[in-house]
């Protein structure tokens, strides 16, 4: 019973994670995590807060406090980021970012002796890649994800005839951004720690707009500007690395330059490509069997293992090799162009367009349709008993067999939400083909 009673507000925790459409399932390893980064009181405190952005004065409310030590309280975990922060002039608004991506990269994004990131690190490892039940609920649930991956843009040289939309290219997100930080990459450096880094870089982790601005506030992400940017990107992209960034249009927060031997979202293809846990670009390669000799070097540009050497059936050369694409698992982000020194590869238009949600409330809408978890997100303020009722009754009713297929359809879950933000926001809907 004490050692229950010890972890209550860790339990509470997990409870409160859970309630955002992108989860954390419980185990002892999750406790463990949230035991290094939260204290108990702190855990039993975060617990109760809203999942939408909230103020001092909504977390006062919640937590029965004075607005003056809620805000010193909020301010002390923003300073960790552990919550992020955002200044319109006015007034301070407050986030609890989900796990990943969020508080889990967070701890890991620079170098810091307040926590134990040597043990950090080999928890994440163990609870993302060995129990995996975490990596296949954020990545593998739903139809809507997290992430989705960026065309490798010096792949478009090689096909000038394809059309590329602004959000399909980091370099336009770079140059949209009213604020850039750069900080370590979580994933390579979670590995060193390990002992089991690659030699890619590190300090190329990029986060844009409001997520920069509070990570850049509280010394977690350097500030840097759209031309140092774009020279990293242009170094991940000699690098053969890939671009993985929100799943969204508008105000994108983060891309990362990922490698296949320490990236979370690459790991997690190879091992659920079927699921299609990471969203393609609207691209595929397609390869000119006449050119290609079968040398294998697509074949070790591809972080996700989407292409092979097969026979290439040819009764004069029995021995002889060509590649083959599995169009299943291939994010279509293009690092096998570049790769091939004989011009044998290039990037082609899928047949049907990728819908990428218009900004990250649309993405959360979207996912907590998918996942039962729409009623949490309406009635949000856990602390009122209304609420929890309310919450509950809906949550029963979405689950209804009639309303569960409608609250599913593809046209609810894109055209009407994408109309309704619109309509919030006053501009006319973007074209989703």
């Amino acid at each position: 019973m004490a050692h229950r009673t010890a972890r209550s507000g860790y339990e509470s925790l997990v409870e409160r994670l859970n309630r955002f459409p992108q989860g954390a399932p419980p185990s002892e390893l999750l406790f463990k995590i949230l035991g290094v980064l939260f204290s108990e009181r702190e855990a039993g405190l975060v617990a109760r807060l809203p999942i939408r952005p909230f103020t001092a004065a909504d977390a006062a409310a919640a937590w029965r406090s004075s607005e003056a030590q809620a805000r010193r309280q909020l301010d002390a975990l923003a300073d960790r980021a552990l919550l992020l922060d955002a200044h319109d002039g006015r007034e301070t608004t407050y986030t609890l970012p989900p796990p990943m991506a969020g508080f889990f990269e967070f701890s890991m994004m620079r170098v810091r002796e307040d926590v134990d990131q040597r043990l950090l690190a080999e928890l994440f490892y163990r609870y993302l890649n060995v129990e995996d039940d975490f990596i296949r609920e954020l990545f593998a649930e739903g139809e809507t994800h997290l992430g989705r991956a960026f065309v490798h843009e010096p792949a478009l040289a090689a096909a000038s005839a394809v059309h590329v939309l602004d959000h399909e290219r980091a370099s336009a997100v770079v140059r949209a951004a009213t604020a850039i930080g750069v900080g370590t990459c979580y994933c390579r450096h979670k590995m060193a720690h390990l002992g089991r880094a690659c030699g890619a870089p590190m300090e190329i982790c990029m986060t844009f707009n409001g997520v920069a601005d509070s990570l850049i506030r509280h010394g977690f992400a350097r500030r840097t500007d759209a031309a140092e940017t774009l020279d990293l990107l242009g170094q991940a992209w000699g690098g053969g690395l890939v671009q993985f960034g929100e799943n969204v249009r508008q105000e994108v927060s983060f891309i990362c330059n990922c490698c296949g031997c320490c990236c979370e979202a690459m790991i997690a293809q190879r091992r659920f490509g079927v699921l299609h846990p990471v969203h393609t670009t609207n691209f595929l390669p397609h390869f000119d069997g006449e050119a290609c000799v079968g040398c294998g070097k697509c074949v070790a540009a591809c972080p996700v293992e989407a292409v092979a050497l097969v026979s290439a059936h040819d009764p004069l050369r029995p021995k002889a090799r060509k590649a083959r694409l599995d169009a299943e698992i291939c994010l279509g982000c293009g690092v096998c162009v570049p790769a091939c020194a004989r011009r044998a590869i290039a990037l082609r238009e899928r047949g049907q367009r990728v819908i990428t949600p218009v900004n990250s409330a649309h993405r959360v809408v979207l996912a907590a349709i998918e996942r039962g978890k729409l009623a949490e997100l309406i009635f949000d303020k856990r602390h009122l008993a209304s609420h929890r009722a309310m919450a509950a009754i809906l949550g029963v009713m979405l689950k209804l067999p009639p309303v569960k297929q409608a609250m599913a359809s593809r046209q609810m879950r894109s055209r009407y939400l994408e109309r309704l933000l619109a309509r919030r926001s006053g501009t006319a809907p973007a074209s989703t083909h």
